[in-house]
């Protein structure tokens, strides 16, 4: 049976002959003759595959034995050696790319797996915390609601004074940039004024040196000098009433408050639980001694409005700030 050219290309013909690609002309001639031997078709009549044999034995030799078409044999050979590493090693990377694959679609199934398991476990237990929960939760708003009540029947008995704004000032000085002697810092600050009444807060503004806002816990006697407080001579300060500003009559009042209070401390004649009944009403929580609890609801929410009061006053220092500014 013939072969054409491209069965030949297809053909191993070292292979057919047991010679490796080295193998010298003479070595090739008796690797053929040891297996024409043994397999040539009169030797072989029963075997339908000696006669086909044979003829590669004698198309092996013919290529191999003769230089030019050896040589255009290897080329062709070696190509096709060459690709089948290629294909060896695009399937190894194929294997790979698909191991990772299958490695993070493994992982996103165990993450979701995850993220289900925590959204299941979160629902146990908000489902848990409203069984057990849901009592503590009830006294709390119980609470909340009288805390309110209680908040609007202060607003309504108490005095109109106790809703007015803390007292505050402005407070301004000479700060250039370039200047490190006459400045004034929180520190400074609260020791030139707090010799006038209990300082809450102090606001440095970070923007525009040289800018500061002091808000005091209540109105003193002594707060309106404040207003006439220069600080050193060297950088004076000018002083600006923002809220809360006293009036005459109310200094005036308050001086005599504060001597009643100093005469009554100086011959003592009522005990401390009859204090807060025993003295005038004058306006000033600071005369009672005793506390009840309605009063000190009263303070927790006093103590919150100025805790927004503050607030209040960062954002309308730097509102004045960027205004300058401009």
């Amino acid at each position: 049976m013939a072969k054409s050219k491209e069965d030949i290309m297809k053909m191993d013909l070292y292979g057919i002959l047991g010679v490796s690609s080295k193998a010298s002309e003479k070595e090739i001639v008796k690797a053929y003759r040891k297996k024409a031997l043994k397999c040539h078709p009169d030797k072989n009549p029963d075997n339908p595959k000696a006669a086909e044999l044979f003829h590669e034995l004698s198309k092996a030799l013919e290529v191999l034995t003769d230089p030019s078409a050896k040589a255009a044999y290897d080329n062709v050979l070696k190509a096709k050696q060459l690709a089948e590493e290629r294909n060896r090693e695009l399937d190894s990377k194929r294997r790979k790319l698909k191991d990772d694959l299958e490695a993070r679609e493994r992982l996103a199934e165990h993450r979701r797996d995850d993220d289900t398991r925590a959204k299941q476990n979160l629902l146990a237990e908000i489902k848990r915390l409203r069984k057990e929960g849901s009592k503590l939760l009830e006294q709390e708003q119980q609470l909340m609601r009288e805390k309110m009540k209680n908040a609007t029947t202060v607003g309504d008995d108490s005095d109109s004074d106790t809703t007015v704004a803390t007292p505050k000032i402005k407070v301004r000085w000479n700060a250039k940039r370039a200047d490190t002697v006459g400045a004034y810092d929180e520190d400074d600050l609260s020791a030139l004024f707090g010799r006038y009444g209990q300082i809450a807060n102090i606001i440095v503004s970070s923007k525009k040196k040289g800018s500061a806002i002091i808000e005091f816990e209540s109105y003193t006697p002594t707060l309106k000098l404040a207003e006439n407080e220069r600080g050193t001579n060297s950088n004076p300060l000018t002083v600006k009433w923002l809220s809360g500003k006293p009036s005459v009559a109310s200094a005036n009042s308050a001086d005599k408050q504060t001597s009643s209070s100093t005469s009554a401390s100086a011959t003592p004649m009522f005990t401390s639980s009859s204090t807060a009944s025993s003295f005038p009403d004058t306006g000033f929580s600071t005369t009672t001694t005793t506390i009840n609890d309605r009063d000190f609801e009263s303070l927790v929410l006093m103590k919150m409005r100025q805790a927004e009061e503050r607030k209040r006053l960062i954002e309308q220092m730097q509102k004045e700030d960027e205004e300058e500014e401009k």
